[in-house]
């Protein structure tokens, strides 16, 4: 695989912006209950694959003022980095066609990923459970993380996933950083 220094750009632009969105709206972003409106982001894997590499990033950069300490920078960190390889990976199946059905897929990568690790990451800091899956605290926390998650995917993600490829700009940018 050849990087260039388009797709480092692109990348670090993109995870400059999480960590900006993220911290500028700390008080909705961190916690069992948050509304990471940057998780929008998230969407653009599926037009610019090597995007994934720069949200993992920015989530970590971000996750260094969360209050569940270095478990959120690495675990939710790679929860990012899941749900955006995955969303990369749908787009990469049909570049050429958003339809319905792979754009709810893929704006659904996050709430899952997220729902998950960031659940279990939360029950294990907040309440210091030894086996956080087993504790119906991680099912609370997971439910929480993922209707936040939820929320900022359906009500934002998908219409932009829908829209985005209809602009030029947009359409240019993404090709030339592929």
């Amino acid at each position: 695989m050849r990087t260039s220094t388009r797709k480092m750009a692109a990348a670090a632009v993109v995870g400059a912006a999480y960590a900006a969105l993220t911290m500028a709206l700390a008080p909705i972003s961190y916690g069992a209950i948050q509304m990471r409106v940057s998780e929008v982001l998230c969407i653009l894997p599926f037009f610019v694959p090597c995007t994934a590499w720069g949200l993992f990033l920015g989530c970590a950069v971000a996750n260094l003022i969360s209050a569940s300490g270095i478990l959120d920078v690495v675990f939710g960190s790679l929860a990012t980095l899941g749900a955006c390889l995955c969303i990369a990976a749908l787009g990469k199946r049909g570049r050429a066609t958003t339809s319905w059905p792979r754009c709810v897929l893929a704006a659904l990568m996050p709430v899952v990923w997220n729902g998950m690790v960031v659940g279990a990451v939360l029950t294990w800091t907040l309440t210091d459970t030894a086996f956080p899956s087993l504790s119906p605290v991680f099912w609370v926390f997971g439910g929480e993380v993922a209707a936040g998650e939820l929320a900022v995917m359906l009500v934002l993600g998908l219409p932009l996933m829908r829209l985005l490829p209809r602009y030029s700009w947009f359409r240019r940018a993404a090709e030339q950083s592929l």
